[in-house]
């Protein structure tokens, strides 16, 4: 069945009294936004991602293209209403024909297992409907208004539910329509259609303890905190011989010289040393292994090209980079003029803000082959995390 998946971030976030829209907002270097479309695209369960976002956000969001890229999945956009009820039904609006299932997705639920999406998504393949929840830890009371227990219902026959939630496209389709001409409104989807007599079916995982919904500062600072724990570094270094008639390419960029690094690829010794790093940080092995200098596919290719995959990988394997702090060692060219542009480049690369790319560069006063104009080294500490 065709799966769609509408990402909803148009709230405000205003309990979280942060200075930005939080589903924008860092943590450890990666924002909710950001890990909610990693999630999903892991799943393997959608065609596509329509994000809504509010109009106020439509330069945040800008920003964080520039830096990232396109976010996988997402294939349409969509701007949010006065209610979150109204803007899940812009984000159904803007789905292509032919869909068959929805997903709606809270962007704020941004570390969403896996698990929790996959059986959703079955659940309502089967069911017609699959929304994500988890049993009560806790006794419910009911109370009056001065917070007197009045009764304790069952906890047994009582789930917290959260999102995702997936249903038949037409049904929840039809039922946002109907409240809207209804004046009707309900403080999640699977209300909607409990309201106009569709059955609903409840997805209850265990791992829907961990789906937590990112709400207040002090949830984000706590899971800062216990992302810190997932935190890996990395190191890697790389040298290559300097000769006549080559491009010298260096940081992904080229520099004017009169000789370049010789090599199976362009021979960039930084964006080789910064690939060990990363790939050893996440423990997927080197450059080496991977990209093996017997391969006709990488006679020549850019190092630049190799890095994305690098990227690609990390993202696969749940995690990014965090920072990067590369030391090139070269007695020639004069590297300094050419700082500024190889940040740029390897942010870029990346999907990093220049302030997490530090690049230095020295020489070895003339001796040994760097100090004789005969190659040149890099090394390179990457962190990265979940």
């Amino acid at each position: 069945m065709r799966c769609w998946a509408i990402l909803v971030a148009a709230g405000r976030g205003e309990r979280a009294n942060l200075p930005i829209n939080k589903v924008f907002y860092p943590i450890n270097g990666r924002s909710a936004l950001e890990r909610s479309v990693q999630r999903l695209w892991q799943s393997g369960c959608f065609e596509g991602i329509t994000l809504v976002i509010s109009r106020e956000d439509e330069a945040e969001y800008a920003r964080l293209i520039r830096r990232t890229g396109p976010l996988p999945l997402v294939a349409k956009l969509a701007f949010g209403g006065e209610t979150r009820q109204q803007s899940v039904l812009n984000g159904l609006l803007a789905l292509p024909e032919g869909i068959d299932l929805v997903a709606i997705h809270d962007a704020a639920r941004a570390f969403v297992p896996l698990e929790v999406i996959q059986k959703a998504v079955a659940d309502a393949e089967r069911f017609g409907s699959g929304v994500a929840s988890t049993w009560l830890v806790d006794t419910v009371k009911f109370v009056d208004e001065e917070n007197r227990a009045l009764s304790t219902p069952r906890r047994a026959q009582m789930r917290a539910v959260q999102t995702p939630q997936v249903f038949r496209f037409s049904s929840i389709l039809n039922a946002h329509r109907q409240a809207v001409l209804d004046g009707f409104s309900a403080t999640d989807d699977a209300a909607l259609l409990e309201h106009y007599g569709e059955p609903v079916h409840l997805s209850v995982t265990r791992e829907g303890m961990a789906n937590k919904k990112l709400t207040t500062l002090e949830d984000f600072q706590a899971m800062e905190k216990q992302l810190a724990g997932s935190l890996r570094i990395g190191h890697g270094f790389d040298a290559h011989r300097l000769v006549p008639e080559r491009g010298l390419y260096l940081g992904g960029i080229l520099i004017p010289h009169n000789k370049g690094l010789l090599g199976h690829s362009d021979g960039d010794v930084a964006l080789h040393a910064l690939m060990d790093a990363l790939l050893g940080a996440a423990g997927l092995g080197d450059i080496g292994r991977i990209f093996p200098d017997d391969d006709p596919d990488t006679l020549g290719i850019r190092s630049t090209l190799l890095l994305e995959q690098v990227r690609e990988r990390l993202y696969e394997a749940g995690m990014h980079t965090v920072n990067v702090d590369l030391t090139l060692v070269a007695q020639a060219p004069k590297l300094s003029p050419h700082m500024d542009g190889m940040r740029d480049a390897i942010a870029g690369l990346l999907h990093l803000d220049t302030s997490r790319v530090n690049i230095k560069a020295t020489t070895t006063e003339h001796m040994g082959y760097v100090g004789r104009g005969e190659g040149i080294s890099a090394y390179a500490v990457a962190m990265i995390g979940g």
